[in-house]
């Protein structure tokens, strides 16, 4: 009964989303390929890219109803272990390897850097075991697991000392545990078209920013900066000053 209830066209497009979803896998291999060539803009465009798919794929497979469509695939499986690679392995290695004629992101003696990498990792592994990740209302609770932007900002926007860097790591890792609301832009209801508005400006810097690295203008750092700005904020207002009933009224 299940199956004869869809066409062909709406198991075509169920797997079509599910290819999609697997597709970041290709991406993540040729990101982890650029990193150990040194091709660190690439790196980073692949990162771009499986960011994109995971972006959207959702959105796909709610309109196409994947997982009625489908109910024998778990979508959600696939989508979680691509997701830990781009999100937490890849961009660990990311900031492990990346370098300046030798001089490395982190400090340079490999062990601080393996240390800092290794608890990069375990905090993100129990980020990603813990119940309630996402709140009721549609918001990462704790800093959710994307070390690819942390990649992406202490590389290619800002040019912080090695120790600096280290210091941030340290907060993000402590921030995953923090109970603070942090915007799900795909899904938080509230500010929506502002908050995907800004999300595809901050892209499209993204790709000028990339595509002229190492010379990239200051405009193009200026939105990135703009944008972590921006979500940080809305952070602290949905945590502390967003009230449920009005939030209630304003959906």
């Amino acid at each position: 009964m299940q199956k004869s209830s869809f066409s062909l066209t709406e198991r075509l497009l169920a797997w079509g989303v599910h290819w999609l979803t697997a597709s970041g896998v290709i991406a993540a291999f040729l990101s982890i390929v650029a990193i150990s060539e040194e091709r660190w803009a690439t790196a980073m465009w692949w990162l771009v890219i499986t960011l994109i798919i995971d972006g959207v794929d959702g959105t796909f497979a709610r309109k196409f109803r994947v997982k009625e469509v489908l109910p024998n695939f778990e979508g959600g499986t696939v989508d979680n272990i691509i997701d830990f690679a781009t999100y937490a392995l890849i961009p660990a290695y990311f900031i492990y390897a990346y370098n300046e004629n030798g001089v490395y992101l982190l400090p340079n003696e490999e062990w601080i850097r393996t240390l800092i990498t290794a608890v990069v990792l375990l905090t993100s592994v129990f980020y990603y075991g813990k119940k309630g990740m996402v709140s009721d209302d549609n918001h990462f609770v704790g800093f959710p697991v994307m070390w690819n932007l942390v990649a992406y900002y202490m590389i290619f926007v800002f040019s912080w000392s090695q120790w600096v860097n280290f210091g941030w790591l340290i907060f993000f890792c402590v921030l995953h545990f923090v109970p603070i609301k942090f915007l799900y832009p795909s899904r938080t209801k509230q500010l929506y078209l502002l908050t995907v508005s800004i999300v595809g400006l901050f892209l499209i810097s993204n790709f000028a920013l990339l595509y002229t690295f190492p010379h990239a203008h200051f405009a193009w750092k200026l939105i990135a900066i703009i944008t972590l700005v921006y979500f940080a904020l809305m952070g602290i207002y949905k945590t502390f000053f967003w009230k449920e009933k009005s939030a209630g009224k304003a959906e």
